[in-house]
């Protein structure tokens, strides 16, 4: 959708620190679009590999890489969705869980990151939290290429069975499941927080 994404640097490439009003424009503006929302067509091949690697240019404290990708799309995501789909019964609201499977089906791209610290001196909460900052440079990027996305973690990013079907190791978490497509609706603005109410200054 958007024009292509610059080349990766080289490595040990000078990289300079320029004010960017655009990115600023874009970000006071950014907002998620909903997951039921999203149809094809949804990222190419060569944009799905853009969107990859922007996600891994994170803070990565220690250069771990303290996560991964699962790409779910086409006949393959309608597949994990008909295996996945009779353990909504067993969720506290079946009735809930079922409809919540219509996020999963509904875009026609799903991006399941999953966090996965390794012993290391760099604590395990720093590379989770590594994890989170993919799933938000993830949100951002395919926003940023025009398309709606949104970054969920549904019952399925914790049933257990779930989770084997998906692969997910006996260390891994699932940090999220990002879905991007084309927004059939225009997302509205919705209520932010009170940042005045949640900031202070910390005086000796």
């Amino acid at each position: 959708m958007a024009g292509s994404v610059p080349p990766a640097p080289e490595f040990g490439e000078p990289i300079a620190i320029e004010a960017s009003p655009e990115v600023l424009a874009f970000l006071a503006r950014r907002r998620s679009a909903s997951a039921m929302a999203l149809v094809a067509p949804g990222p190419s091949e060569d944009e799905l590999a853009d969107l990859l690697r922007l996600a891994a240019r994170v803070p990565d404290h220690g250069k771990l890489s303290p996560w991964r990708f699962v790409i779910l799309r086409g006949e393959a995501k309608a597949a994990f969705a008909a295996r996945i789909a009779p353990l909504a019964a067993d969720q506290a609201n079946p009735t809930k869980a079922t409809a919540a499977m219509r996020k999963l089906t509904t875009p026609p791209l799903a991006i399941a990151v999953i966090s996965r610290p390794v012993p290391h001196e760099v604590p395990e909460w720093e590379q989770v939290m590594s994890a989170g900052a993919v799933c938000t440079q993830l949100l951002l990027a395919a926003s940023a290429m025009g398309y709606g996305a949104n970054w969920i973690t549904d019952w399925y990013s914790f049933d257990q069975r779930a989770l084997d079907i998906l692969g997910v190791g006996e260390n891994e978490k699932v940090a999220g499941f990002l879905y991007v497509g084309t927004s059939a609706e225009q997302p509205q603005e919705r209520v932010r927080p009170d940042i005045a109410a949640i900031t202070s200054e910390w005086a000796e």
